[in-house]
C-alpha cells in the first residue's frame, strides 16, 4: 500500500506540542527578570556553586507542596543543573569511577541515557527487568550480590581512577530508573517496591538515580474524574523514602551522602529549550555535586536561565500553567489515544501494562503486541504502508548488555507531540498494520 497520499504521523517523538509551550508567560518572566538591574547582573555572572538561590528557594517550596514530605525540603538539599541529561553527566563525574562502579539500568530504559553513561567510560551497562510493581527487586538483589562477590575475588575494592575528596564519594553501584510514568514503559513503581529498592541500595552501597521529570504531569484515569486536577504526588519519591526510611539517609551509621538522588527538569513542564533543572538529595550530596570541576570553573549551570525561572515560579505562572493548561491538555490527549487503543488494538490482542491503575501521566503509552509479532517489523511496515512512525521496543534496550531483554514485542507511542486529531488516526493506522500482519504470522 502506497503512503504518498497520507500525511506523516510521528508517534515516536517525545516532544511537547508547540501549542503547550508557555511562550507568553515565559516572555513576561524574562522581561521582568531583565528589567531588574540586580537580577540581570546576577544572571550574567558566574553564580554560587549550588545555583541561583532565589530559584532554589522557589523549588524547595514548590516541591514541598507537591510531594508533601514529612518535613519541608531545605534549600541545601537542592542544586541547580543544566537539565536532567546534563545533570546525569555531572553525577557520574563526581560520584562514580568506571572501573570500580557498576551501572544498572531498568529495561526497557530511556535509551539516550545509555550514551551519557558510555561517554563517562561505562561500556558494561547491565539491564534489570521490570515486573508489575516496577524494577524487579529480586533480580537486582541477586545480581548485586554476585557482582560484589566478583569484585572481592578480583581485588577491585577501591576506586581506581578518581582522586578521593572529602566532599564526595564513589559509589560501588549506580541504579538508573524513571520510577513514575516511566519512559518508555509508562509504568509507576509501587510504594512497596520503592522501599525495597532503598533497602537494597543501602545494603550494596548503591546510588539510585531517578529521573523524576514526569512526576507533575498526572491525571485520573477514570472518565468520571476527567476534570479532576491532581495537585499532589500519588506516590512518594524514592529520595523522600531514603530521607526517612528506618533512620533515614543521614542515620548514624551512614556517611550522609544518601542512596538516592532525584533528577528534576523544567523540560517537560516549561520547555526543553530552558536547559534548566535541579537535583535533590542530602545536603552533603547536593554540596558535593556542586564542587565538581566544571561547576568550580564555569560557575553554576544555567545561571541566566535560573533567574528567569525564579521569576516565573515566584509569579505563580508556572504552577498555573501546569494545573490549568498542561494537565487538562495531556489528560485529554491520553484519553483520546486510549479510546483509540481500546477500539482498534485491544480487539487484536494488544495489551497495556498496569491496566488497573487509577492515575496516569507522562508522555507515553507502552503496547505489548499479540502473538509473536516483532516490533521492528511492525514499525517498518507502519512507515511503509501507513506513513506512521512508532518506536519499536528494541530502541529501549540497555546498550551493550547481551542478556535477553523483553522488548521485541513492544511499541512505544507518544500522545504529547502531534495534533490531537491525529492521535486516533495514528492508532487506527497502527491497527490496520497489525491486522494485516497477524494472518501472515499465523500462516
Amino acid at each position: 500500500m502506497k503512503t504518498a497520499s497520507k500525511s506523516l504521523i510521528n508517534l515516536l517523538r517525545g516532544h511537547p506540542h508547540p501549542d503547550l509551550l508557555p511562550a507568553l508567560q515565559f516572555r513576561k518572566a524574562s522581561e521582568l527578570a531583565f528589567s531588574n538591574a540586580s537580577t540581570l547582573c546576577q544572571g550574567l555572572n558566574y553564580g554560587p556553586d549550588q545555583g541561583y538561590e532565589p530559584l532554589r528557594h522557589q523549588l524547595a517550596s514548590w516541591l514541598t507542596q507537591f510531594y508533601q514530605p514529612n518535613d519541608p525540603i531545605g534549600l541545601e538539599r537542592i542544586s541547580i543543573s543544566g537539565g536532567a541529561s546534563q545533570n546525569l553527566a555531572r553525577i557520574l563525574q563526581v560520584y562514580s569511577d568506571p572501573i570500580f562502579t557498576n551501572v544498572w539500568m531498568v529495561s526497557p530504559t530511556y535509551f539516550l541515557a545509555c550514551r551519557i553513561f558510555q561517554d563517562s567510560g561505562f561500556h558494561q551497562l547491565r539491564s534489570i527487568p521490570e515486573d508489575e510493581e516496577g524494577i524487579n527487586i529480586d533480580f537486582l538483589r541477586e545480581e548485586l550480590r554476585k557482582s560484589d562477590e566478583k569484585s572481592e575475588r578480583e581485588g577491585n575494592l577501591k576506586p581506581t581512577l578518581k582522586t578521593p575528596r572529602p566532599c564526595a564519594k564513589i559509589y560501588r553501584h549506580l541504579v538508573y530508573c524513571v520510577p513514575t510514568f516511566s519512559n518508555p514503559s509508562s509504568t509507576t513503581m509501587s510504594h512497596r517496591r520503592r522501599q525495597q529498592l532503598v533497602r537494597v541500595a543501602r545494603d550494596h552501597d548503591a546510588l539510585i538515580i531517578t529521573d523524576d521529570v514526569y512526576d507533575q504531569l498526572q491525571w485520573p484515569v477514570a472518565q468520571s474524574s476527567a476534570h479532576t486536577i491532581l495537585e499532589h504526588a500519588d506516590v512518594p519519591r524514592i529520595v523522600d523514602i531514603d530521607r526517612y526510611l528506618e533512620g533515614g539517609s543521614e542515620r548514624n551509621e551512614a556517611d550522609g551522602f544518601g542512596n538516592s538522588v532525584s533528577n528534576g527538569s523544567f523540560s517537560k513542564i516549561v520547555g526543553p529549550g530552558c536547559r534548566t533543572g535541579w537535583i535533590e538529595g542530602t545536603e552533603k550530596f547536593a554540596f558535593g555535586l556542586a564542587q565538581g570541576g566544571s561547576t568550580k570553573s564555569g560557575g553554576a549551570p544555567s545561571q541566566l536561565g535560573a533567574t528567569i525561572m525564579a521569576v516565573f515560579m515566584e509569579s505563580g505562572n508556572l504552577q498555573s500553567h501546569i494545573l490549568q493548561t498542561l494537565l487538562p491538555a495531556y489528560g485529554k490527549r491520553h484519553r483520546f489515544m486510549i479510546s483509540a487503543v481500546e477500539k482498534h488494538l485491544i480487539p487484536l490482542g494488544v495489551t497495556l501494562p498496569q491496566s488497573d491503575r487509577h492515575v496516569f501521566g507522562g508522555y507515553f503509552i507502552w503496547l505489548s503486541l499479540p502473538g509473536h509479532l516483532h516490533a521492528d517489523q511492525v514499525a517498518v511496515q507502519a512507515k511503509e504502508e501507513e506513513n506512521l512512525i512508532v518506536a519499536p521496543g528494541s530502541l529501549f534496550r540497555v546498550h551493550g548488555d547481551s542478556a535477553k531483554q523483553d522488548t521485541e514485542g513492544k511499541l512505544r507511542v507518544c500522545f504529547a507531540c502531534v495534533d490531537e486529531h491525529l492521535l486516533s488516526e495514528g492508532i487506527e493506522r497502527l491497527g490496520r498494520v497489525i491486522q494485516r500482519m497477524l494472518p501472515a504470522q499465523n500462516s
